[in-house]
């Protein structure tokens, strides 16, 4: 039984799906303020942000509270290496988001099931009729780390903390800043949980729900 993860495959290959409705808010837009003053709409973040350092390759971090987890998912599914699977989990987490800012309903429609495309569409919906447009940049995940994990019957749950650098801008329809910074990225902080039944063939984990780490 290939176990292999896959999530980080383009989306014409990637069987993600994400089973929890994540609502309107993701945790990464920035609150409305009143603009101070008028800007020209920028076609791209300054190379503060765009020059950022190349993400780094390290050992697979596993919170101890993780380990006997593990050992059962690993026990139900001798092939599982978590290497692989937080390189995919990185991966989703940059395609999800990416496509939600975007307001890529196509994509979306790829990486989602039903009930959570709607929620997508309808935030997607009101940013647009606010006039509203978001111009948020994934800067670099600094950490993928697993938080926890456990069997639930034939169930593999594994839960990921992101701790990522974001720059977060929200522009009306005159391409006025209205909120974030075009210079500053914030650090996020994110607990996403992926799960897979291991006793089918589909290789691919779903993200089934999401939530900002306390």
């Amino acid at each position: 039984m290939e176990t292999i993860i896959i999530l980080a495959l383009v989306f014409f290959f990637v069987g993600l799906r994400l089973y929890s409705v994540l609502g309107k808010r993701t945790g990464h837009e920035q609150p409305i303020v009143k603009p101070v003053e008028a800007k020209p709409a920028a076609a791209s973040l300054p190379r503060t942000v765009v020059d950022a350092k190349p993400e780094a390759v390290a050992e697979p971090m596993i919170e101890p509270q993780a380990h006997n987890g593990l050992r059962a998912v690993i026990a139900a599914d001798p092939q599982f290496d978590a290497a692989s699977f937080l390189d995919g989990a990185r991966s989703a987490y940059r395609m999800i988001l990416e496509a939600y800012w975007a307001g890529d309903e196509e994509a979306l429609g790829r990486l989602v099931d039903a009930d959570v495309r709607d929620a997508f569409v309808e935030a997607i919906a009101d940013r647009r009729e606010a006039g509203h447009v978001l111009e948020n940049r994934l800067v670099s995940i600094e950490r993928a780390t697993i938080d926890a994990a456990r069997m639930d019957g034939q169930t593999a749950q594994i839960v990921v903390r992101f701790d990522a650098d974001i720059a977060a801008v929200t522009r009306d329809a005159e391409g006025t800043v209205i909120a974030g910074s075009v210079s500053d990225a914030v650090a996020t902080h994110d607990v996403w949980t992926f799960a897979r039944n291991v006793r089918v063939n589909d290789p691919n984990w779903i993200l089934i729900e999401t939530d900002e780490a306390v």
